[in-house]
């Protein structure tokens, strides 16, 4: 038997090489990662002050969104972004494979940065959202399991490794662009503050066109093999897992508050750091989450859980992590209520207490995110883990700002507003988790779990950076 790898029409391999070492391929893959997310993080740090301060009508007058209607927008939009990887999923299995979908969507990608680039007007950024959105959903649930397609047998073990770089490339990327984005924008405006994440977008496509020849290119799977997943048994696992996702979606109803209602809360607090000579920016904020995330993953898998198992002997499944999470997530609403009512009365809270939401948050959203990946991949069949993986992040993240938006604009109403404005806003959400906690609370307790890694002889679960990567290259 011949030891060479199958090869597409094209001539490109859909088997890995044996090999011990690294796939050469991943170099590209990482590079591109970075790039593609200093795009999209960079983009949305400034959306929703470029809704408020900076849009204008066609013939230059201002148009600017208030408070409320731009944080609807923000939802919109993240709404849409995470919803359509079930669309990228099936367009990949079924038709062009990841590496065509990637590469294709990458184009729609670019098309709407430069669209945001071009001007300032509604129809501008309209159309370069939606271009946006269909892009980085086609990428989503494609990139990860890219990264997956590159190992064999003998080179498996270093997958860790590359996820751990992968990762840390995304939040890497993230934590650049929330600080030199909105600094370009103060500086030379909205065209040169999302030229730049155009530009980067477009160095990815280049970057991930120029590897395709070092990597495996798994084929499509063609509908025949695809419908399996929605029909018997394989449609009660995803029944199942989908009512789960929709039962934590509340939490990423207030978790993105802090990318929208959070950011147009900070340009009334007292910006300057004092303990050292830097005033943020009230977009730069946010950068604190992608550094604090890669300071707590190795925390919480190497000092916080231990500690609970072993010495509170406590046993910690994803759903138990879950439903702390969403306890966690708490206090954060409640300092969030403190500074919108010390704001209603004029005064300029600190900053500080801003960085200390984000930083529960940021908590909540490791005890969050990471296991409801980890319930994602053992709760299903290998051949359905990409359907799993788009229907999270459509069913929990695409959900959960589908309710903020919703709610959002119902608190807008006139007749609603005198009771749900200022920090009234906050307890409304801070409500609302509560009572979704309890629910997801019973719910879990009531549920079965199975674990398909022990009964179909799969490899274990992801756990830590090598999980969480799936939600920031394919999440937020």
């Amino acid at each position: 038997m011949s030891d060479t790898p199958a090869l597409t029409r094209q001539g490109y391999r859909t088997v890995p090489v044996p090999s011990k070492s690294m796939p050469f391929g991943i170099p590209f893959i990482v590079a591109n990662e970075f790039a593609e997310r200093f795009s999209f993080y960079g983009m949305s740090a400034i959306l929703v002050v470029f809704m408020t301060k900076h849009m204008i009508h066609a013939n230059g007058t201002p148009d600017l969104l208030g408070r409320d209607e731009a944080d609807v927008w923000f939802h919109n939009f993240t709404t849409f972004v995470y919803f359509t990887p079930i669309i990228g999923a099936l367009i990949a299995d079924i038709f062009w494979g990841k590496y065509n979908t990637i590469l294709w969507v990458s184009l729609l990608y670019c098309c709407g940065h430069g669209m945001l680039a071009l001007g300032e007007t509604r129809v501008h950024l309209i159309t370069g959202l939606l271009l946006i959105g269909m892009g980085a959903g086609g990428i989503k649930p494609c990139v990860s399991a890219n990264v997956g397609d590159q190992f064999g047998k003998q080179n498996e073990h270093l997958l860790t490794q590359v996820y751990n770089w992968f990762y840390f490339s995304i939040n890497l990327g993230a934590f650049f662009a929330q600080m030199l984005i909105p600094w370009l924008l103060e500086l030379y405006g909205p065209r040169v503050a999302f030229g730049v994440p155009g530009i980067l977008m477009g160095l990815a496509a280049l970057v991930f066109w120029l590897g395709r020849r070092q990597y495996v290119h798994r084929p499509p799977q063609g509908w025949n093999k695809v419908k399996e997943n929605f029909t018997g048994p394989n449609l009660k696992i995803l029944l199942r897992v989908v009512v789960f996702f929709v039962l934590a979606a509340p939490f990423y109803a207030l978790y993105y508050q802090a990318s929208g209602a959070w950011v147009d809360q900070a340009q009334f607090l007292d910006l300057n750091l004092h303990i050292i000579p830097y005033t943020v920016l009230q977009s730069q904020v946010q950068a604190i989450n992608a550094v604090l995330i890669l300071v707590f993953i190795p925390i919480f898998t190497y000092l916080v859980y231990p500690f609970v198992e072993k010495v509170l002997k406590i046993k910690l499944s994803p759903k138990r992590k879950i439903g702390a999470g969403m306890v966690v997530v708490m206090p954060a609403f409640v300092i969030a209520a403190y500074l919108e009512k010390e704001v209603g009365a004029g005064n300029h809270p600190s900053v500080w207490w801003q960085l200390l939401g984000y930083t529960i948050i940021t908590a909540a959203e490791i005890l969050v995110s990471i296991p409801a990946l980890e319930y994602a991949y053992t709760q299903a069949p290998k051949k359905m883990k990409s359907l799993i993986m788009a229907s999270y992040l459509a069913g929990s993240i695409s959900l959960g700002n589908f309710i903020a938006a919703r709610l959002i604009s119902i608190m807008a109403l006139p007749s609603v507003k005198p009771y749900a404005s200022g920090a009234n806003y906050y307890w409304i959400f801070l409500g609302l988790m509560v009572v979704s906690t309890i629910i997801f609370v019973i719910y879990a307790a009531l549920t079965p779990t199975r674990n398909f890694t022990d009964t179909e002889g799969e490899a274990a679960p992801p756990t830590g950076f090598d999980v969480v990567v799936d939600e920031k290259a394919g999440a937020s």
